[in-house]
């Protein structure tokens, strides 16, 4: 079966490394703070002038004044620091975050990531995804594998607006995990299946090209 969204989180907490500056991006990502590893000690930086977050309140513990670059209420720790946006992208423009992991509607199989607009619809902004993409260090984009008309989401060539060029690392689906020769042309690596999903399935469900290397 597909992963879930708490599994595609748990997935993609076993990419966080000690000692790491992370961001999460909105949606699925922001649920990673609830799956940090045991013995792993990380920083969650969020874009609004917040460092040091901690998981997701319980309903006894939600503060309306602590939230997240996507609204969401969260917790502080005992290190968490409060600053400007402009210090916040100060941070990620400097290179100074190690990790983020972000949503996406597109990524194709160089790299190439498109989540910021659908043509046509309204757009609130681009966020920080622009930012983060070109001055994190490292890029996991977390998704879905299919949209909602089923057509893949990992393509030869994105359709959509593109937030960067040649920018993701790792990719992470509700079927499968793919790693991103981004400064090259090596076709993707699917490393990693999810549990009930076999190669002919994501196979059929993938447009870009890539290579099995389970």
């Amino acid at each position: 079966m597909p992963w879930s969204r708490d599994q595609l989180a748990q997935r993609a907490a076993k990419e966080l490394r000690d000692g790491f500056y992370v961001n999460l991006g909105i949606g699925i990502p922001t649920l990673v703070a609830n799956y940090i590893p045991p013995g792993v000690e990380v920083t969650l930086q969020s874009e609004n002038g917040m460092l040091g977050m901690g998981p997701f309140p319980y309903d006894d513990e939600v503060d309306a004044d602590l939230i997240n670059a996507g609204k969401q209420t969260i917790t502080e720790l005992n290190k968490t620091s409060y600053f400007s946006s402009a210090d916040s992208f100060a941070m990620i423009r400097g290179g100074h975050i190690d990790l983020s992991i972000l949503g996406a509607m597109e990524v194709n199989q160089h790299g190439d990531l498109a989540n910021w607009m659908v043509p046509g619809k309204m757009v609130k902004g681009m966020g920080g995804a622009m930012d983060l993409v070109a001055g994190v260090k490292r890029v996991v984009v977390v998704m879905e594998h299919t949209s909602k008309d089923g057509a893949s989401k990992l393509l030869k060539a994105c359709t959509l607006p593109l937030t960067g060029v040649r920018v993701v690392d790792l990719v992470i689906t509700d079927l499968g995990v793919f790693e991103i020769d981004k400064h090259g042309d090596k076709p993707m690596r699917l490393t990693q299946l999810a549990d009930g999903v076999s190669l002919e399935e994501i196979t059929a469900k993938t447009e870009a090209a890539f290579v099995n290397a389970l």
